[in-house]
């Protein structure tokens, strides 16, 4: 079959797209990609020549319009979602955009609306969901294996936004810029939580500014004022009765930096990893069920890495899936993949997250 045409924005050598996005496409048989774009020429040009891509722009628009793109993936910092994505929904593109969507619930809103408005196919960057150590764990849940889920809890590191930044990721530690422990590392685990065991219908939350100044050390160590809380901690219940509780800190621990646990009356499932980004993280599952003493490690089956490309390792795997069932429903016409709809759900999350933290009181 005609592979479907990409154009990215945003990819740059050094960027997102070049650890994730690029390798996926280079190796799926359902994708070509056929352009790329950045803010200067002559990166543009260096990508272009790095990745063998025909097509390269200095401007998006130039992207847009070019006629073997069928899907724009926007993968540039938040800020620019609106005006990029708003673009490519005009053109009539298919838009696979980063998450978070957009700055705030409201821009979200808007994006989601025009979107549905127009017609256009939509996914959103929540990749993982798709880890097949996690979409392994959620079958085992399915078949019931573990009994009835009594609790559930999340901790685990943000790794970057620590105490010392470099000039061009000073703005994740600005909450104005979209791209804060909140949304970044805490939502992309939280929505796969809620994937795995539903969602959230209370919910308790304590966002806390830990770090209150980031050191940008090859700008002569000036220190900037910290916006974003780095510290956040959530306490609810699922859909179907259970416990949930998720922390996240800035920075790494020298202790666990990923441990999710799912108890259930008949077993517990033990999720673990070194980076504590789950979207990125390669997972290990340890299982103990009936009357095992203890978790022991779990070997996931093959079929759930059936839909990553051989060869494919780190960030690119979940991104890999992802695009698989992309494909799938753009031939089909099914709607599988998270979505903007879906990506406005979490922004609704993310808002009543801030709130329930802002309207606590005093012990």
């Amino acid at each position: 079959m005609t592979p479907i045409g990409v154009g990215i924005i945003g990819g740059s050598r050094e960027g997102w797209a070049s650890l994730s996005h690029i390798p996926v496409l280079k190796a799926h048989p359902d994708f070509e990609l056929r352009a790329l774009s950045t803010s200067r020429r002559a990166s543009a040009r260096a990508a272009a020549e790095e990745f063998e891509v025909e097509a390269a722009f200095d401007h998006y628009a130039d992207l847009i319009a070019h006629p073997g793109v069928d899907v724009v993936v926007v993968a540039v910092k938040v800020p620019h979602h609106r005006e990029l994505i708003s673009a490519a929904i005009d053109a009539g593109k298919t838009v696979y955009a980063e998450w978070p969507l957009a700055l705030d619930l409201a821009e979200a809103t808007e994006l989601t609306r025009r979107a549905e408005a127009a017609g256009v196919r939509t996914a959103i960057g929540l990749q993982g969901r798709y880890h097949p150590a996690l979409r392994y764990a959620r079958a085992l849940i399915e078949d019931g294996r573990i009994g009835r889920v009594l609790g559930t809890t999340l901790v685990a590191s943000g790794m970057v936004w620590n105490g010392e930044t470099t000039r061009s990721h000073a703005y994740w530690y600005d909450r104005a810029q979209g791209a804060t422990p909140l949304a970044g590392a805490a939502l992309h685990a939280v929505d796969a939580l809620n994937v795995t065991l539903g969602e959230l219908v209370h919910l308790s939350a304590n966002l806390v500014l830990g770090r209150t100044e980031v050191t940008v050390t090859d700008d002569r160590n000036a220190v900037l004022p910290v916006t974003a809380p780095d510290q956040i901690s959530l306490i609810g219940t699922l859909e179907s009765g259970a416990a949930a509780s998720v922390f996240y800190r800035g920075g790494r621990s020298r202790g666990d930096n990923f441990r999710w646990e799912i108890n259930g009356t008949d077993g517990d499932l033990v999720l673990t990893a070194a980076w504590g980004n789950i979207q990125v993280a390669d997972l290990t599952l340890h299982a103990g069920f009936g009357a095992d003493a203890q978790v022991s490690p779990v070997e996931v089956p093959a079929e759930y890495s059936a839909d990553i490309p051989d060869g494919l390792t780190g960030p690119a795997r979940n991104v890999a899936a992802l695009y698989t069932h992309l494909a799938q429903d753009l031939r089909d016409g099914t709607r599988t993949v998270p979505d903007f709809a879906h990506a406005h759900s979490r922004h609704r999350l993310m808002d009543a997250i801030e709130r329930a933290s802002s309207g606590r009181t005093a012990a």
